[in-house]
């Protein structure tokens, strides 16, 4: 039974060894390795390269891909798709690493269970600790797609291991020119899916590269990437199963896809969280997934306290930023 784990390089070359040696030393064999160079312009590739040969009974797993042109996380994605051959496919983003387990486990786990998916737990990483991120146990693939819309499962790719007929049977690609928001194509796979099993074990270690996380600033093509995804992740849901089995989540999966747009240091964000989906306003104090304080500021946005708004964000980061980088 083959594995193939999709890993997109760009950009990455203060990461990127230590995602290919944590991958190289899985401990479960049968893995095809696609690594897809997207016109990457620093020396990614030769780091890359350069780690392979230190595994050299690893290397006829290899596949390398190249783009001419940076074509965005999407289209990588899909190159890769378009070549792989193994049974199941696992996602790694290349400037994180994996436990050398992972894959092993996750397999053998899918293969008792007789799931077309399985998702686990996982690491949200900084340079001096990481905090363990615990999803929710589902009973099957509807009930995680309610989770994954009102925000108590991550719909993240690099967590879950996915039958590759699954992506092969409904013809289901990432989003090519919107690579905001791209992995919300992971709830189109659950749609899809017969069963789920979700594995309580961590093993994916996301890294959060610095504070920058807490005070995005949005360009104007990344708010149309995370609007048309969101519009066509709720389409596609409703296509399939009417427009009334996940109502309520849905909205609550509008108000999670703008809710970033409130912890942007640009004021001007407000606005456009305030135009966006506001059908969906009504739905804030419904959705047990938000916190207190996060229904504080959205209630604060939608009366126009901009001002509290900023003031909230000042003393998150502070706060954060005191936590998790000190």
């Amino acid at each position: 039974m083959t594995v193939s784990i999709i890993v997109p390089i760009y950009n990455v070359s203060r990461h990127i060894e230590k995602c290919v040696r944590s991958l190289m030393e899985q401990t479960y064999g049968d893995i095809e390795y696609v690594f897809v160079d997207d016109a990457s312009p620093d020396d990614s590739i030769a780091l890359l390269k350069g780690v392979i040969e230190e595994y050299p009974s690893r290397g006829m797993q290899v596949k390398l891909l190249v783009h001419e042109k940076n074509k965005g996380l999407p289209a990588a994605r899909n190159t890769g798709l378009a070549q792989v051959e193994g049974d199941y496919i696992y996602h790694c983003d290349s400037d994180d690493w994996l436990d050398t387990d992972c894959i092993r486990e996750m397999l053998s786990y899918a293969l008792e269970k007789r799931v077309d998916i399985v998702y686990s737990d996982w690491y949200l990483s900084f340079y001096k600790n990481e905090r363990y991120m615990q999803q929710p146990d589902c009973a099957g693939p509807r009930e995680a797609i309610q989770a994954m819309l009102d925000g108590s499962m991550k719909y993240n790719v690099w967590n879950k291991l996915v039958k590759r007929e699954l992506y092969v049977l409904n013809n289901i690609s990432f989003p090519e020119g919107r690579g905001m928001g791209e992995d919300m194509t992971m709830i189109k796979l659950f749609a899809h899916a017969q069963q789920v099993a979700y594995l309580p074990k961590a093993y994916y270690h996301y890294m959060q590269t610095n504070s920058e996380a807490f005070t995005k600033a949005f360009k104007e093509s990344h708010l149309n990437d995370i609007f048309d995804n969101t519009r066509d992740t709720i389409a596609y849901i409703e296509k399939i199963f009417g427009n009334e089995l996940f109502l309520k989540e849905i909205r609550f999966f509008q108000l999670n896809a703008k809710l970033p747009l409130l912890f942007s240091a640009d004021r001007a964000m407000f606005s456009v969280w305030r135009s966006w989906f506001t059908d969906a306003h009504p739905y804030i104090k419904m959705n047990l997934a938000f916190s207190k304080r996060t229904k504080f500021i959205q209630y604060a946005a939608i009366r126009k306290q901009d001002w509290v708004v900023s003031l909230y964000n000042v003393i998150l980061f502070r706060l954060v930023y005191g936590v998790l980088y000190r």
